[in-house]
Formats: structure tokens, sequence, C-alpha cells
């Protein structure tokens, strides 16, 4: 896979200067690249490490003096991590699977396989599965009864996906990752400690030792278009509704939604977030990396929850939170300031006391 600089510059939208019919076979560190990288020095700080390699091309920011740095094409970009997610996007070599079904794959008579779908060794295909046009589904992977996957998905190794799940165009799931697991759902024949202590808030009452009683899931997992889903992630289905994730969504690695839960469009849940279940979620909402949601409650759209935030109540849109349990940022980082200053506040409480209890005695 090869492109010419112009060609790159086309497809970025940006300006070019220099020899732009060069030949470009990848991108690489400004520092180690060779005559047909493309070297990645797309800020000022990186100006110095183009001298340590050999590129005769680079992509850079604007107004930057490409001839000086000894280059002999350039790409300026206004904007690098945008330009980024183009570069890499045409120089992407994937991942070797060949075309076609491979002869180990074990493809249900009635699934339906439309053109140009690779499938690799050792995936098995249910009844009734419905595979768009142009997707390439890894070794190893499962794709259950009455699965719909749509148009150029792609699914790396060892992916799973349960029966009934229907899931959009351009879906990409990483290694590992498994959708349509069942729900976390589980009741006592009584009341149990739990309940009482969600009353409570502390006391569990009289509430005896119980064996827990699994509640089915009669659910699947509704995912739309352009949603990618990282490496041993899992994604639960509904009790009886379907659990959704919404348009563009994107899940870190180890990401979990529990069963019933909505997400919403445009989200981003990052690296080891946990939803419980029966969640809202809505749109354009980001959820930092160990972000806990506890069930049954609403996330807004827009909000923003910073790493390792609790979020224990309902969000109202557009909200800032942090922290355990999460509430607003500013209030947090007031808090924070505060626990600070305790350690002289004491000493100087100490010290008033002192002052207090020497005086000598009032006529």
């Amino acid at each position: 896979m090869q492109f010419t600089v112009q060609q790159i510059a086309e497809a970025l939208g940006a300006e070019c200067q220099g020899d732009t019919g060069l030949t470009i076979i990848r991108a690489a560190e400004p520092g180690e690249a060779g005559p047909t990288d493309l070297a990645m020095a797309m800020a000022p700080k990186y100006a110095e490490a183009l001298s340590n390699g050999d590129a005769r091309a680079a992509v850079l920011w604007e107004g930057a003096d490409w001839q000086a740095l000894g280059l002999s094409a350039a790409v300026f970009v206004p904007r690098p991590r945008m330009a980024m997610a183009g570069i890499t996007a045409m120089l992407d070599r994937g991942q070797g699977i060949e075309p076609g079904i491979h002869p180990s794959a074990v493809v249900d008579p009635t699934a339906q396989i439309a053109a140009n779908v690779s499938i690799g060794p050792l995936t098995v295909v249910g009844a009734r599965a419905q595979i768009g046009a142009g997707a390439v589904i890894g070794a190893h992977c499962v794709i259950g009864l009455d699965v719909i996957l749509g148009e150029s998905a792609v699914l790396r190794e060892m992916v799973s996906i349960g029966a009934r799940a229907r899931i959009g165009d351009r879906f990409i799931a990483q290694p590992g990752a498994r959708i349509g697991g069942d729900g976390f759902s589980f009741v006592t024949p009584e009341v149990s400690g739990v309940e009482n202590v969600r009353k409570t808030m502390g006391d569990q009452g009289d509430a005896k030792a119980q064996t827990w009683l699994r509640i089915h899931s009669l659910g699947a997992v509704e995912i739309g278009d352009d949603v990618e889903v990282g490496a041993n992630c899992t994604i639960d289905n509904g009790t009886i509704r379907n659990t959704c994730i919404g348009n563009g969504t994107k899940l870190d690695n180890l990401v979990h939604v529990g069963h019933n839960t909505r997400v919403g469009q445009d989200c981003l849940l990052c690296g080891q977030t946990g939803v419980s279940g029966s969640v809202e979620i809505g749109n354009n909402v980001v959820l930092g990396g160990q972000t806990g949601v506890v069930d049954n409650i609403f996330i807004g759209n827009g909000v923003i929850s910073g790493g390792g935030t609790k979020i224990l109540s309902n969000v109202p849109a557009g909200r800032v939170i942090i922290g355990y349990p999460g509430i607003k940022m500013e209030s947090h980082t007031d808090i924070y300031k505060a626990q600070r200053r305790l350690p002289r506040m004491a000493r100087d409480v100490e010290a008033l006391k002192k002052a207090v209890f020497k005086q000598p005695p009032s006529d």
C-alpha cells in the first residue's frame, strides 16, 4: 500500500509543497523516518528530531520552513490530530485476513453472506445470521443465530456476538470483545439484605441469607452505525428490552455495559468504565477511565466525568463531574483545596487553644 505526497494531501484537504510525487509507504516518528516514510512532525518541537532520521517528506505545522528542515516535500496541516485520523486510515495495512471464507470456518447453510466478505479460520457463523457486504471477520470469532451484522464491519480475532444482536454498518470490534452475554440479574425469594441497604443506606434489617435465583435475558443488543468496541469489552443482553449503543459511540478496552442500558450517540466510554444495568446515557457523553455508574439513573447529554469518578445519582445535561461520589468539578476542586489546608488549620487551632488556656485569670 503506497501513496504519493500529493495523494495524501488531497485526501486530507491540505496544502503540500515540494516534490509531491514522492512515494510514501508508511508513517514514522521524525527521528526514525526513512526515505519512503512520512515523518509525523506536526509541531515545532519535532523539528530537531527530523535531523536524526532520513525523511524526505513530512507532515508539518502551518508556516513551517520545510526546505530549511532538509526535506524534499511537505504537507501542512492546521489540526494535527485530525490529520492523524486521515493518514493512519490511508496507511493501515490491516490484519492480513484473506478474502473469502476460510475452509476451517463453520458457516450455517441458512446464514446470508453478502459480497466481498472475508471470514477467518475456525470462525463460526450461526443459523440465519446476516453478514453485510465487505465485512472482515477474524479467526476464532462466533456470530450467533439471527445476528445482523452491517456492511464493512471489522471483527478482530476471538470476538463473539450473541444471538439476535443487531449491529449497524462500519462496526469495529477489537480482540476478545463479547457482545450479547446474559445480564447480571438475580433475585432472592424474599427481600434481601442488599435491598434493605438500598432503602436505609446502611442497615440490612432482619433479612436472612438466601439463594440467588437467575433472571434470564430475553432481550438482545442493538448497536448503531460507526460504533467501535475495544478489546475485552462486554455488552450484556437486555432482560426484556434490548441493550442499545447509539451511532458513533466508542468504547475503550475493558468497558462493561450492563443489561437494559441505553447509550446515546457519539459517546466515549474510556478504559475500565463500568456501567450498571438500566442506565440512560445521553448523546456526546464522555466517561473518563474507571468511571463507575450505579444502576437505574440517567446521565444527560454532553456530560463529562473525570477518571475514577463514581456516579451514584442522576447527572443533568452538560455537567462536568469528578470524585466519589461524583460532584461538580468546581465543587470537588474546592473540597480538595480545603482538605489540603486541614493540617495547617489543625496546627492553627492547637496554637489558639494553647494561647487561650494560658491567659491569666481576669479580675
